[in-house]
């Protein structure tokens, strides 16, 4: 594996991410916002935050894996949800843990967590980019 995770001392130490990552690879992966649509193009979980979050995640599973990679070689995921506000967290939590089970990962890694107005289509609520460092 090509990334290493770390919450060093002296910053928190959340349970949920980790504050940095080490990459030793060699190559970088942008991967592009992934949304919760399946493999036809069609919508996931409209209107359930949860369902919508688990179907982003597998997306990007999906992403690396089509290039012989994998979620373990995430180094940082940015995920953007539409009118965030902490009461929300449960529904993303819940989310991420379903993706997780499914896929048989450790989602935790370095995360930004931003709160948008709107995303790409109007049925869309959350959004998951991610860079990835592979050998």
């Amino acid at each position: 594996m090509a990334v290493e995770l770390v919450n060093p001392d002296g910053l928190p130490k959340p349970e949920v991410y980790r504050q940095l990552s080490i990459a030793t690879g060699s190559r970088l992966v942008f991967l592009a916002g992934q949304v919760a649509r399946d493999a036809d193009g069609n919508p996931v979980g409209e209107g359930d935050l949860a369902a919508q979050v688990e179907q982003a995640y597998l997306n990007v599973g999906t992403a690396l894996a089509g290039i012989g990679s994998s979620f373990d070689d995430v180094a940082k995921l940015t995920i953007y949800v539409v009118d965030w506000s902490p009461d929300k967290m449960p529904a993303l939590g819940e989310g991420v843990s379903r993706a997780a089970a499914r896929l048989g990962i450790d989602p935790v890694k370095p995360i930004t967590l931003i709160g948008v107005a709107a995303l790409g289509e109007p049925d869309l609520l959350v959004e998951v980019e991610a860079t990835a460092v592979i050998d």
